[in-house]
């Protein structure tokens, strides 16, 4: 009884707490950590990574748009960056990145979320297998995928009679083999969250294969799908090693024309110029992609 007694007292008396907004309360004696550090041992902490981050990617980056303002004349000014738009090249190349960027996006999008479709929901020996291989393939470098598509569609290729890859066809073809992977892992792992009993009730119900795809399974896989797709165009933005590779001569990407005044024609602030405006682009789509990802919960 008097147990019974104490622990009604002892209910009663947290009821009033939190009734009273006065919530829970530590014994006057306990002992408590802090959340987070003290403010020295913080700085402490956070000054080596923004040293390593200036010193490695800002400095350079910096010295990058230093070099895209001052011309071979000397001084300051804007004229490399006047330069460099009113040149046809220029047009030509970002014209060129855009196109296959986004050429490529939805090439991976489309193949990959059919790819993703048939391993996920269409049983076959092996299955786990190829999911598991996808995982192993994104670590490959994008010049080995490129190297293979050359035995292939090359000069002493299988097909090579149809000089395939020198075309700005082959870059495309290229980039959706190598970048396809990285929309189909996010897809794969939104499929394992979709609901079986959906598509059991689906079928039952007389709805055929595309039906349920177009009703069930894609609206679950959209959100991370346009995900995929974000982070794919950034990559295909800035790809430099299919193109150099496949040795299409007439494929001008921001990439390679950055190349190309440095390496060839020694135009180091025009290089510089094209350099930065790849950067913008670059950061612009990654904001994009960040977007898409924070909302597709990714």
């Amino acid at each position: 009884m008097r147990c019974c007694c104490r622990l009604e007292l002892a209910v009663g008396e947290v009821v009033a707490r939190l009734r009273a907004g006065g919530g829970w309360s530590r014994p006057r004696g306990g002992s408590r950590k802090s959340d987070t550090a003290p403010r020295p041992f913080r700085g402490a902490l956070v000054l080596p990574p923004v040293v390593l981050l200036a010193l490695f990617f800002l400095y350079p980056l910096a010295l990058v748009v230093q070099q895209s303002l001052q011309p071979d004349t000397g001084g300051t000014s804007l004229q490399p960056y006047a330069d460099v738009f009113a040149s046809e090249s220029f047009r030509n190349a970002l014209w060129t990145t855009v196109w296959i960027a986004v050429s490529s996006t939805v090439g991976c999008m489309v193949l990959g979320f059919v790819l993703a479709l048939v391993i996920a929901f269409v049983p076959f020996p092996g299955a786990k297998a190829v999911a598991r291989f996808i995982d192993v393939y994104l670590s490959f470098p994008s010049f080995l995928i490129t190297l293979a598509l050359l035995f292939i569609y090359g000069t002493t290729g299988i097909i090579g009679s149809f000089q395939f890859l020198t075309t700005p066809w082959g870059v495309l073809l290229a980039e959706v083999t190598y970048f396809t992977p990285f929309v189909m892992r996010p897809v794969l792992a939104a499929f394992s969250q979709v609901d079986a009993a959906q598509i059991e009730a689906a079928s039952s119900l007389g709805a055929r294969a595309p039906r349920i795809v177009r009703q069930v399974i894609l609206p679950e896989a959209l959100p991370v799908l346009a995900a995929g797709g974000s982070l794919v165009l950034v990559l295909c933005l800035n790809e430099f090693g299919i193109v150099l590779f496949t040795g299409a001569k007439g494929v001008t990407t921001l990439p390679m024309l950055v190349y190309s005044k440095a390496i060839l024609e020694s135009d180091y602030p025009g290089a510089c110029v094209v350099a930065v405006v790849n950067v913008l682009i670059s950061v612009g789509l990654y904001g994009l992609y960040r977007v898409v990802s924070r909302r597709a919960g990714a």
